[in-house]
């Protein structure tokens, strides 16, 4: 059954929340004293606190602000910070995150969480980036079938890396399942026969073939990291960013193949 555009968009703009990945708010008392609210900030590796009024979170410390005296003297109102919905859309918690490294997060009604970059390295949200390169890239080859009723497609890649494909899709045929050549390319190389090709560039709302390759090179170096597990904040936080802002755009490029 075809997936319809609003099922993915649905799937991609709401399901999966900050709820997925946020941590529990460590909180203290008022009147704990700051030398010990920051000896455990320090052990445990927290930059922030709530600190309690009456058993209720209502305002938080950071530990670079904490003194001496009891800890409420060096707390800071959420006024002044962003606090997360609990079902705020992983687009607003990037958006959120990318302005401080981390945010609260309001649970039934009241400060209880607490979401930082570091939380965007579990599974969820790899699998959600995974997830929109993948459309991406049946995307591109979509609109190369479409755009090449024969294998011209091939000028635009080096012999090599057609070469590669023909190896891989002759161990596909060997195993019994059918593939064009096409679907046996690599995603840089769809990739690249976007970029290459002003129509198809048009198509796919990227503005200069120099600005595709950067975009695609990026893109490329995030699927590789979450594929093998290593860190995307250190090495992809811009084009997380970059994703997240447009991902309108994203799921309407892969949302109708």
């Amino acid at each position: 059954m075809e997936t319809s555009y609003y099922d993915i968009q649905k799937t991609f703009m709401s399901g999966v929340t900050v709820l997925d990945i946020a941590d529990p708010l460590v909180s203290f008392d008022s009147s704990t004293p700051a030398d010990y609210v920051l000896s455990v900030m320090k052990e445990k590796g927290y930059e922030v606190a709530g600190v309690r009024q009456e058993g209720l979170v209502v305002s938080y410390v950071e530990r670079g602000d904490l003194g001496v005296g009891p800890c409420g003297s060096f707390a800071r109102s959420f006024e002044d910070v962003v606090v997360l919905a609990d079902t705020a859309p992983l687009t607003e918690v990037v958006h959120a995150l990318n302005q401080k490294p981390w945010a609260f997060v309001r649970m039934m009604g009241v400060v209880g969480g607490l979401v930082t970059r570091l939380d965007l390295q579990e599974p969820p949200v790899r699998m959600w980036l995974f997830g929109l390169i993948t459309m991406l890239e049946l995307r591109f080859l979509t609109l190369i079938e479409r755009r090449f009723v024969d294998e011209s497609w091939m000028r635009y890649l080096s012999p090599g890396r057609v070469e590669k494909a023909r190896v891989l899709q002759s161990e596909r045929r060997r195993r019994y399942q059918e593939a064009s050549l096409l679907k046996c390319l690599q995603f840089s190389d769809k990739a690249q026969i976007i970029v290459r090709d002003e129509n198809l560039r048009q198509q796919a709302g990227i503005v200069s073939r120099h600005r595709g390759d950067e975009v695609i090179k990026s893109l490329e170096r995030l699927r590789n990291n979450l594929a093998h597990a290593q860190d995307i904040i250190a090495f992809d936080w811009e084009t997380i960013v970059s994703m997240a802002q447009n991902l309108e755009r994203v799921i309407e490029l892969g949302g109708r193949y």
